[in-house]
């Protein structure tokens, strides 16, 4: 790629995830970013099409980063059952380093009335069900190996991520409930307990 393109598009992405932080997607103007990002207006239209395809642009960017965690967790070296603890460690890590893709990810705004809008709402439920299927066939993989008792994995995979997310955000509180690292990985080893332990035979 170009380098000055490639300048162009890092500003772009860069300013992008600060503004659609502070503010909702549809409250943000092309104009607000492409000033943050110091290029033209035009910039946005010629890389990304619309704002529409640039929010998909950093939406993606989340997904990415949480495929490489999660990638690390469901790894063959471990049990169905490690890679459950796995899971929960990585989620975190995840949030630890991008705070911002995690709630992006985890608390998505709504669509909106745009097709776009609904288009990248209806992307990022498939991309986080593909992640929670990896889930749903460790649950499966320890049921098969007679390590865990038989459930309905997909209602147990929608526990544990709720679970999941309902802990994480207690690291971004504002009052006494607010959370920190430790805490939050204490936390979520708890959660993760107490439903394994329910599935152990």
């Amino acid at each position: 790629m170009d380098p000055r393109k490639e300048r162009t598009i890092t500003a772009l992405l860069r300013a992008a995830e600060e503004v659609f932080r502070e503010r909702p997607v549809a409250d943000v103007t092309v104009d607000e970013i492409a000033t943050r990002a110091g290029v033209a207006v035009g910039s946005i239209y010629n890389h990304f099409g619309s704002k529409a395809g640039l929010h998909a642009a950093v939406v993606e960017r989340a997904l990415e980063a949480d495929r490489d965690h999660m990638d690390r967790a469901y790894t063959s070296d471990r049990t169905p059952l490690q890679q459950i603890y796995a899971a929960a460690d990585e989620y975190l890590a995840f949030y630890l380093a991008n705070p911002d893709y995690f709630r992006m990810l985890a608390f998505p705004t709504g669509p909106g009335q745009y097709p776009a809008g609904q288009e990248l709402a209806e992307r990022l439920a498939r991309s986080v069900s593909e992640q929670n299927e990896r889930l749903t066939m460790a649950l499966r993989r320890g049921i098969a190996a007679g390590e865990l008792r038989d459930v309905n994995v997909e209602d147990v995979t929608t526990v544990l991520w709720a679970a999941w997310n309902g802990i994480i955000s207690l690291g971004w509180r504002p009052d006494e409930l607010r959370r920190g690292e430790a805490e939050l990985r204490r936390l979520l080893t708890v959660a993760t307990d107490v439903v394994a332990t329910g599935l152990l035979r």
